[in-house]
């Protein structure tokens, strides 16, 4: 990340605070923290003002800083940090309410100076983060295209014989070898009846010739994260396998279609849940179509049928496409995408096919 990009995000955020009537902004959440500054350590904290740009670290971290963080005055906080974060603040000091405790409030409220009025500020960083600039996108992509030359490696070795766990361990440190930190969260590996469960754990059992197998992977690459879903066959399915597969290939088809600038987020979520309805499967597609993916894997906006998530899309955004079906004891199928929003629609990142790839 270079000064030019952490300078654009914290102007961007003082337009914020300026819209918000806030003099002062206390930001302790470290992921936030690293998008405003670059920094990858554990501990730190950032106070923006309209005149100044402060950045606050313990002593394990200086030589850190020094490195990482450009743009910020950087200065070392004792052992006591909330006491010298609270005597930097000033004026109307907006902190994260969603990230600080009812505790950490209160000391802070305590030790500020006289004149300092604390105001919960909702979420003004991760509003900022929803919108990916150019060098974001570049990461996300390279991301998504290292998994999927992962996926695609542990393919050519089969899966029926091997157990989920040695499919998913064999994922995992392909991405690890080919240059990733580490996976975006821990991969999915779920093969016949153990589909149906969304967030299945990978098991010590041998996958089955047969059966579709749900791979839910992805891999944090320069600090962002990729994401994406595809259900295989371990050899030849049955027709009702194939028609549910080709039941949510054609959601995500619909679903991918609504996507673009401009486009209500439930709105999207409804063309893709719309099909699993008709066909009686709407009970059994019971989480939302799709999420934010950034430097979190799981970030705003949502594709939610949920009022209260509902949004414009807007060109930037980088969000998930993947309906599913579950049918308890007998199978899963989910089907997900990676996608930058644009004026136009969707440019998919996740290049690996949907049609049904047999192995």
């Amino acid at each position: 990340m270079t000064e030019r990009d952490t300078s654009t995000r914290t102007d961007r955020l003082a337009a914020v605070m300026k819209e918000r009537e806030l003099d002062c902004l206390l930001v302790t959440h470290m992921v936030n923290v690293s998008y405003l500054t670059g920094f990858t350590g554990t501990n730190g904290a950032c106070i923006i003002t309209a005149d100044e740009r402060l950045f606050l670290t313990d002593f394990r971290y200086v030589e850190q800083a020094a490195d990482q963080v450009q743009g910020f005055d950087r200065l070392t906080i004792g052992h006591d940090m909330a006491g010298d974060l609270a005597k930097r603040l000033t004026g109307r000091t907006g902190f994260e309410d969603a990230h600080v405790s009812v505790r950490q409030q209160a000391k802070l409220a305590d030790q500020a100076p006289d004149g300092v009025d604390l105001v919960a500020a909702g979420d003004p960083v991760e509003d900022l983060r929803q919108v990916k600039d150019a060098g974001e996108l570049r990461r996300i992509r390279a991301a998504a295209q290292l998994a999927t030359a992962a996926l695609e490696g542990v393919l050519e070795n089969g899966l029926a014989g091997r157990t989920e766990r040695a499919v998913a361990l064999e994922l995992e440190q392909r991405m690890r070898e080919s240059g990733a930190q580490d996976p975006s969260f821990p991969s999915i590996v779920a093969a016949g009846a153990h589909g149906a469960l969304p967030h299945a754990e990978p098991r010590e059992e041998a996958i089955e010739a047969g059966r579709l197998v749900v791979i839910d992977w992805g891999a944090r690459l320069d600090g962002y994260c990729s994401d994406c879903t595809r259900t295989v066959a371990s050899g030849e399915i049955d027709d009702e396998a194939r028609t549910v597969y080709e039941l949510v290939r054609s959601a995500q088809a619909a679903g991918l279609a609504a996507v673009r600038a401009g486009a209500q987020s439930r709105a999207v979520d409804a063309q893709a849940r719309g099909p699993i309805e008709e066909a009686g499967h709407g009970e059994r597609f019971g989480h939302s179509l799709g999420h934010g993916v950034g430097i979190e894997v799981h970030e705003e906006p949502r594709l939610s049928p949920r009022a209260e998530h509902d949004v414009a899309l807007v060109a930037g955004n980088v969000v998930s496409v993947e309906p599913g079906v579950y049918l308890p004891g007998r199978l899963g199928v989910r089907i997900e995408d990676l996608v930058a929003v644009t004026e136009d629609g969707a440019d998919v990142f996740t290049s690996f096919p949907k049609e049904l790839v047999t192995v």
